[in-house]
């Protein structure tokens, strides 16, 4: 490992997970967008049979879900746990998935492409989820007859996934660079060079909680460990532009107290709306950042990040509830997560 890298070994602070994800599509079958329904099942049972039944030892590890059987609640926390997008949710028919039993791994089955391979890793392990995802392709390729081209690689409904159909991604929280209004300067520069910089759930969705998605953007040209390099190489420049912003912020009086009103409400509120909880825990994750909150562990406000999602929260308790009865509920997770987590004397003293 390099000197540079060995700077960059724990990102934790700014990096929250890695997604490595392939796109896969079966030669004797048309793409997605041009199936009916039944070859949409063929294609289903085609997959589930090649997970379910392989010579691998996570096989018997997998669940699998019939979309269309899931309630509207059930499938939007899918998205909220960022275990399948947004679109795949919206016209369940003929769809299904493979999730593993920790969720590390989902396979989407006839979303663009008919399988999308998924892991996610935390913090910033592309090795650990690549490896992973890479096996899980070699089952599937043992057993399956992928559309493939000499010249071109993986064949993709779109085109601009062809090649190598492997997309790299890290989430980030970045609120001091967010906060400085470096972000849309930052997006214009990432885009020439082939990457992207979206909102927590990809393209078209906004950061809330200051969480963003950084990808790659080409796959054809380029072999996945160039890809991975490159991505890890920005990535790493963003961590520093991050932490240099952030110790710039820190020493301000109103992002200070900002930080430490964010806790109070977290701590005692009583009624908390999602687009206020996500801005309340980015700052208290801010504090975390900076060193106030040395108790408090990010995987906490991560979880946290998730769990107080509205279908989430709905899928969780097992019923759905009214706006109100949700923020009622929001504000109990978030307090019963941080009454276990006191600020030592000497850090409240402090500022």
């Amino acid at each position: 490992m390099s000197e540079k890298l060995k700077q960059f070994k724990d990102v934790s602070d700014v990096v929250i997970s890695t997604r490595i994800r392939f796109a896969r599509n079966l030669r004797d079958y048309p793409f997605p967008c041009r199936m009916n329904t039944e070859q949409k099942c063929r294609v289903a049972t085609t997959v589930k049979e090649a997970a379910l039944e392989g010579h691998s030892a996570i096989s018997d590890r997998f669940r699998y879900i019939q979309m269309s059987e899931l309630t509207q609640e059930e499938a939007v926390s899918l998205v909220e746990r960022h275990l399948v997008s947004p679109e795949f949710i919206s016209d369940r028919e003929g769809r299904g998935l493979l999730l593993l039993d920790d969720e590390s791994v989902s396979i989407m089955i006839n979303e663009e492409d008919h399988i999308r391979i998924q892991v996610i890793r935390p913090q910033m392990d592309f090795e650990g989820a690549y490896d992973l995802a890479d096996k899980i392709d070699t089952l599937f390729d043992e057993q399956l007859n992928f559309a493939f081209n000499d010249k071109l690689g993986y064949l993709t409904q779109c085109p601009t996934n062809i090649g190598t159909g492997m997309r790299a991604s890290l989430m980030l929280h970045l609120p001091a660079l967010k906060e400085s209004g470096a972000m849309g300067k930052i997006g214009a520069s990432l885009a020439k060079l082939g990457l992207a910089i979206r909102g927590m759930y990809g393209e078209g969705s906004d950061p809330k909680g200051s969480v963003y998605q950084l990808s790659n953007q080409v796959t054809l040209g380029i072999s996945e460990k160039e890809a991975i390099n490159n991505l890890r190489d920005i990535a790493i420049q963003l961590i520093a532009q991050e932490r240099a912003a952030r110790e710039a912020l820190a020493a301000d009086e109103e992002v200070l107290d900002n930080i430490y009103r964010s806790y109070g409400i977290l701590r005692y509120a009583k009624l908390l709306s999602n687009d206020e909880c996500m801005k309340l825990l980015s700052y208290l994750r801010f504090g975390i950042e900076v060193g106030i909150f040395d108790n408090i562990d990010f995987d906490t406000v991560n979880n946290l990040m998730v769990e107080v999602q509205p279908a989430t929260l709905m899928k969780n308790i097992g019923k759905k509830l009214t706006p109100r009865e949700r923020d009622r509920i929001r504000a109990e997770v978030v307090r019963t997560a941080l009454m276990r987590k006191k600020i030592p004397a000497s850090r409240r003293l402090e500022n």
